[in-house]
């Protein structure tokens, strides 16, 4: 007699430790505003003596109940449902202001389990404004025709494919230009002037409340005298323009041949 009084003290004291251990597991879930999400409670079927209560929050406001297999929701707004054979809560439509956490009862014969939800809900808008392409600089191939009478060299800096961002120049620490953006999934580009010799610290830089990206400037790549087509026209309208000039070249050959024939 003793032995069995001694082996079901042990066994509520191991219930008791174990079912106080997996009352402080939280499980960790990560959802998009505007999709749905459910809680599970692992049960197969609720039985008829069970409780069932789920919350919300530190106040522990109670979102659903199901009482002898009958359903009762709290949720004015309806966009929480219950599922009236394993108890499961599916939370439609979720909002950021859904975020935090959901506790899971289960009460039977004087005896509770715990079920806990650390709910997370993000925005799209968040995650793309988060990620931010490096700014690509180049020569701006515009104003080739033109700079090669000039001393100054004529740069872009672009970016594609940004929404909520300021595209600015700095000289040092100096802002010098920028310009800013509020549309969804815009390229935007920003020119600079500087000249071939100039040993200035330049940089382009992209950034939101939430990050920035920033390219600097290597004058001595991008800026070369025009005598090299290549470098200032970019390397389509260099070929053109060798090409054109290969054409008048044959052609005045040509006719210089036919002269002397004649």
């Amino acid at each position: 007699m003793s032995f069995f009084l001694l082996f079901m003290l042990i066994f509520f004291i191991f219930s008791g430790v174990f079912g106080a251990a997996n009352a402080n597991e939280i499980q960790s879930i990560s959802v998009m505003r505007g999709d749905s999400v459910t809680l599970h409670t692992d049960l197969t079927e609720v039985q008829r003596d069970d409780l069932i209560l789920w919350t919300f929050g530190s106040k522990d406001d109670l979102i659903a109940e199901i009482h002898k297999q009958v359903v009762y929701m709290y949720d004015s707004k309806g966009r929480f449902r219950l599922e009236e054979k394993t108890g499961s809560l599916t939370i439609r439509n979720i909002r950021t202001e859904d975020s935090g956490l959901y506790e899971l009862r289960v009460i039977n014969s004087g005896r509770t389990s715990y079920k806990r939800f650390n709910v997370t809900v993000s925005d799209a808008l968040e995650i793309n404004v988060a990620y931010l392409p490096v700014p690509v600089i180049s020569r701006d191939s515009s104003q080739c025709s033109s700079s090669s009478s000039s001393s100054n060299c004529s740069l872009v800096c672009s970016v594609v494919n940004v929404s909520h961002v300021t595209l600015s120049w700095y000289k040092g620490n100096s802002l010098l230009s920028s310009i800013s953006v509020s549309d969804l999934s815009i390229s935007l580009s920003l020119p600079l002037e500087v000249e071939y010799q100039d040993k200035n610290s330049y940089s382009c830089v992209i950034n939101n409340p939430i990050s920035n990206q920033t390219q600097h400037l290597d004058i001595s790549k991008l800026c070369h005298t025009c005598s090299d087509s290549v470098t200032c026209c970019g390397s389509t309208e260099a070929v053109i323009r060798l090409v054109i000039s290969a054409l008048v070249g044959v052609a005045t050959v040509t006719a210089v041949i036919y002269d002397i024939r004649s």
